[in-house]
């Protein structure tokens, strides 16, 4: 069963994804995949070679920016800045559990310009706390 939730109507996030999930996702109208999940993290789960393939296969567009535990960079966000702007529409970001992505999403909106209070109520919707990284969503909301 899939768990994709909305953070905009342009995207979804969710946690780790099977093979079914892409279909599902492109069933959607999703038109791209991002993956935040460096591969190997568990060795268990579809890695990305798998995910890309099926995303393939379904008409899906493919991006890897994995994200491991140690945090956030700035060429990450900019990114899934990048991707963003190229995607044709619905974007389904994945990690070990959705939290990852949406903080790496709530960044890129920072850094976009969007409200920060805005992105928090978003995220929090979806079910995904940001306040950990408010500091890092305020700094790039300013410039």
């Amino acid at each position: 069963m899939s768990d994709f939730r909305t953070l905009t109507e342009n995207m979804l996030v969710s946690p780790q994804l099977t093979l079914d999930d892409v279909n599902t996702a492109a069933a959607m109208g999703v038109s791209m995949i991002v993956n935040n999940r460096p591969d190997g993290e568990e060795p268990s789960a579809p890695q990305g070679d798998a995910i890309a393939a099926a995303a393939a296969a379904a008409g899906l567009n493919y991006v890897a920016i994995p994200v491991g535990h140690s945090g956030f960079s700035e060429p990450q966000v900019d990114a899934l800045i990048a991707a963003m702007e190229q995607a044709e529409g619905p974007i389904l970001a994945y990690c070990r559990s959705g939290t990852r992505s949406t903080f790496l999403w709530a960044l890129a909106s920072a850094k976009q310009g969007n409200d920060p209070d805005e992105i928090m109520r978003k995220a929090m919707q979806a079910g995904y706390d940001v306040s950990p990284i408010r500091p890092m969503i305020d700094m790039l909301s300013a410039r």
